[in-house]
């Protein structure tokens, strides 16, 4: 598929899974992962998408230990 946003999306694509074919293309990127009932990369901290662990589970989890930011 072609995406016309795909080299400003990479400004923030924070994957760090080297062969994935869908950085940039965040709609393809939201729908492969969500058919797994995962979420993508860019929605985790750092620290935690670096496991891999995409599930919503650890979304949750990453969000009720996060600092508030004021």
């Amino acid at each position: 598929m072609e995406c016309s946003n795909e080299s400003a999306n990479m400004d923030f694509c924070t994957c760090t899974y080297e062969p994935c074919p869908r950085k940039g293309k965040c709609c393809e990127c939201i729908q492969y992962h969500w058919k797994s009932g995962q979420l993508p990369a860019c929605l985790f901290p750092d620290d935690v998408e670096k496991t891999y662990d995409r599930s919503v589970e650890k979304f949750v989890e990453a969000a009720q230990n996060r600092q508030p930011w004021w």
